[in-house]
């Protein structure tokens, strides 16, 4: 009798496992359920943008900007309320990564921050303008990493992997190189709410599915297109400290400014790892190719093509940290410049403008003291 009654124990054990484990389950879905029924509260570019756009409930969509540039009607099929959040959480984790703006992240930016290793790989750094950027006519930006645009190209050849990757798929190899990050799961709601907004934007701005447009990717800068001179490391950092150095940092580390980021690391812990198209080892035309089309903001397309070259050689070979492919040895010498090299360039670059400084006050005395 004894024998029977355990293995009844064990079996009921086992069953109150599988059922917690059932419950536990149930009561995450449900939840999951309620914060995507739940109205989402939009960051301020995203109420400007998605207002422009015109995007609202209902059996048929019209969009504003396609009618303004064409004058033509075209009716396509509608949204219902749960498209509408999907879209409307989408621009928030492009426009807000992190959720900064957000009163409790997880539940208004589907805790997009916990893909991502340290605090400034947004989106928005490379796909910017909310992923719609556009010039003060309303015209969309050449090389500007459009995500619409790159939405309607669907399946696309990736260099890195070999393989024929769908929109999805490069998505999480965003979050696993451009942000420094970690893969997210194919059906995450993080991967789905992006894919919503960046196929409105290509519904907003009447594109055609498997058409290459302009602004699709970065419009890459060879060595072919330049001047010949090659790419020189000192001539990028004198690019670098006359035209980044005062947004991006002396360090290019990044600056922040009452919590937010003012403009993302370039090198350190923040920025992108080794195995990023932006790392000029890999993709020696990427990098460049985003300078020239997309900075210094409010300048773009100031720039020839040998300097943008110049200053991502400059910039691909600051330390950060290590992708997959490096291996361990590597991923250390990385970190330990990572934390080694800040400091003591602090105390380089300090001396200069302190001495300045006395000097220029002893040259004015006299001046002011004559004019007294």
């Amino acid at each position: 009798m004894a024998k029977p009654a355990a293995k009844l124990a064990k079996i009921a054990l086992l069953l109150f496992v599988l059922g917690s484990f059932y419950l536990v389950a149930v009561h995450r879905h449900a939840e999951r359920d309620a914060v995507r029924s739940t109205p989402v509260a939009l960051t301020p570019d995203c109420v400007q943008k998605l207002d422009r756009y015109g995007l609202a409930v209902g059996r048929l969509y019209e969009s504003p900007y396609a009618f303004e540039r064409t004058g033509l009607h075209k009716s396509l099929r509608g949204y219902t309320e749960e498209d509408v959040r999907a879209i409307q959480r989408g621009c928030n984790i492009v426009d807000d990564t992190h959720g900064r703006l957000a009163q409790d992240p997880y539940r208004d930016r589907w805790n997009a921050k916990r893909f991502i290793r340290g605090s400034h790989a947004t989106c928005n750094n490379c796909h910017q303008g909310v992923g719609d950027k556009q010039d003060a006519a309303g015209n969309r930006m050449k090389g500007s990493l459009h995500l619409g645009a790159s939405w309607v190209m669907g399946d696309m050849y990736d260099r890195f992997t070999g393989l024929l990757l769908p929109y999805e798929l490069r998505q999480m190899q965003c979050y696993i190189n451009a942000s420094n990050g970690y893969k997210p799961n194919i059906a995450d709601d993080v991967i789905r709410d992006v894919t919503a907004y960046s196929r409105f934007l290509s519904a907003a701005l009447d594109m055609t599915i498997a058409t290459h447009y302009e602004e699709q990717g970065i419009d890459e800068v060879t060595a072919s297109a330049t001047h010949k001179q090659g790419d020189d490391y000192v001539r990028g950092e004198l690019l670098y400290k006359q035209k980044c150095m005062h947004c991006h940092g002396p360090q290019a580390i990044g600056l922040e400014a009452d919590g937010r980021v003012v403009a993302p690391a370039l090198a350190g812990p923040n920025a992108w790892n080794m195995q990023s198209r932006n790392n000029f080892y890999f993709v020696s035309t990427v990098l460049a190719g985003f300078i020239c089309r997309n900075m210094p903001k409010g300048q773009e397309n100031t720039l020839d093509n040998q300097e943008c070259r110049d200053i991502a050689y400059y910039i691909s070979n600051l330390p950060r940290p290590a992708g997959d492919r490096q291996g361990p040895v590597v991923a250390l010498q990385q970190q330990l410049l990572m934390r080694a090299l800040p400091p003591l360039l602090r105390l380089t670059e300090s001396s200069p403008s302190k001495s300045a400084a006395p000097a220029a006050e002893t040259r004015a005395q006299p001046v002011l003291g004559h004019a007294e």
